[in-house]
């Protein structure tokens, strides 16, 4: 082992003893759940093993919290989609039909969906549901939402540029698989986020 893989080992070492205990508890708090604030701490701590420079670290415990908190809103909010998914699956004769596998498939793609829309507001996404997932045309959308056709024609234009980026890992055709294939779930999974798990920790 070289010297700065022993000068890193010492560093989160001590990040380790001086604020795990510390951490556990205000996770502890904020989930209710003993088990899980130790998970999402090993985790934060796993994350930060993987900086390039921990030696940088001037305010350990405002990085665990932030770190912490970016873990535990992906939690929450993977839960209640997968919540959300499972409240309306038997809804559908087709979802009855699905296989394991097909499900998992699925909660997969809106997730995934639901995660490159994270960034925009809430119009551009009712946009996006509306137009990709319902099928519904620009005047059908202005109608539902009071918009002009041009402010629709603007919103889905973003929305779709989310799938377009080099660093999208879904695209348009991901969408469209999703087209048709019981709606009112993937409505109700892009639907299920937590804003408050933004709150501090």
């Amino acid at each position: 082992m070289d010297s700065n893989a022993v000068l890193k080992t010492r560093l989160i070492g001590q990040i380790f003893q001086q604020h795990y205990a510390w951490l556990c508890t205000r996770l502890a708090y904020r989930t209710g759940c003993s088990h899980s604030a130790e998970d999402l701490a090993a985790e934060t701590f796993l994350k930060v093993w993987m900086l390039p420079d921990p030696g940088a670290i001037r305010e350990p415990r405002a990085l665990l919290t932030t770190i912490a908190q970016r873990l535990m809103y992906e939690r929450w909010r993977r839960r209640d989609q997968e919540k959300a998914w499972l409240d309306e699956v038997g809804e559908g004769p087709e979802c009855l039909q699905a296989s394991p596998q097909e499900h998992l498939m699925l909660v997969e793609s809106l997730i995934a969906i639901d995660r490159r829309l994270d960034g925009l507001s809430g119009q551009a996404k009712a946009v996006f549901v509306h137009s990709q997932l319902e099928g519904m045309t620009y005047a059908q959308i202005s109608l539902h939402l009071g918009l002009s056709l041009g402010r629709i024609h603007q919103l889905k234009t973003l929305a779709l540029g989310c799938f377009n980026s080099p660093a999208a890992s879904v695209g348009p055709a991901t969408v469209d698989q999703q087209r048709g294939r019981c709606g009112r779930v993937q409505r109700g999974v892009l639907a299920h986020c937590r804003p408050d798990a933004a709150q501090r920790i």
